[in-house]
């Protein structure tokens, strides 16, 4: 399943696709006014179990405190345990969830102000460098 992340189809598609589902105008609007944000998509399922076992925590913690690209200051790396990534502008309530991820080169908090609650890769224009 995870493989479907890497699939660079799945995160954007060809652009007469996107004109199919999403009209634009001249010049294109962006993604933002066509397409959810973060504050329109569910943050969590309610289906889906609690807490991760001691395993995962301590996974989301090394990954956390080892990961640090020497390129990026730390404000500008969006690190993420357990919080839905929403990946392919076709299927907009499509998402995954995984353990753990880090986008270099997006801003800890949305907007310069509010913390993320998911993460939407259509609308930051970046995709995360590693998935777990």
């Amino acid at each position: 399943m995870r493989s479907q992340l890497i699939n660079a189809e799945l995160w954007y598609p060809h652009p007469p696709q996107m004109n199919l589902l999403y009209p634009q105008s001249d010049p294109p609007r962006p993604p933002g006014e066509l397409l959810p944000t973060m504050y329109d998509l569910p943050s969590e399922n309610i289906e889906e179990p609690g807490w991760p076992d001691q395993y995962h925590l301590w996974q989301s913690e090394f990954l956390g405190e080892t990961f640090s690209p020497p390129n990026f200051p730390s404000e500008e790396i969006f690190v993420a345990s357990d919080l839905n990534l929403y990946y392919n502008i076709r299927h907009p309530r499509w998402y995954k969830r995984p353990d753990w991820f880090a986008v270099p080169g997006l801003p800890r908090f949305y907007q310069q102000r509010d913390s993320r609650l998911i993460s939407v890769i259509w609308q930051q224009g970046i995709s995360p460098l590693i998935v777990c």
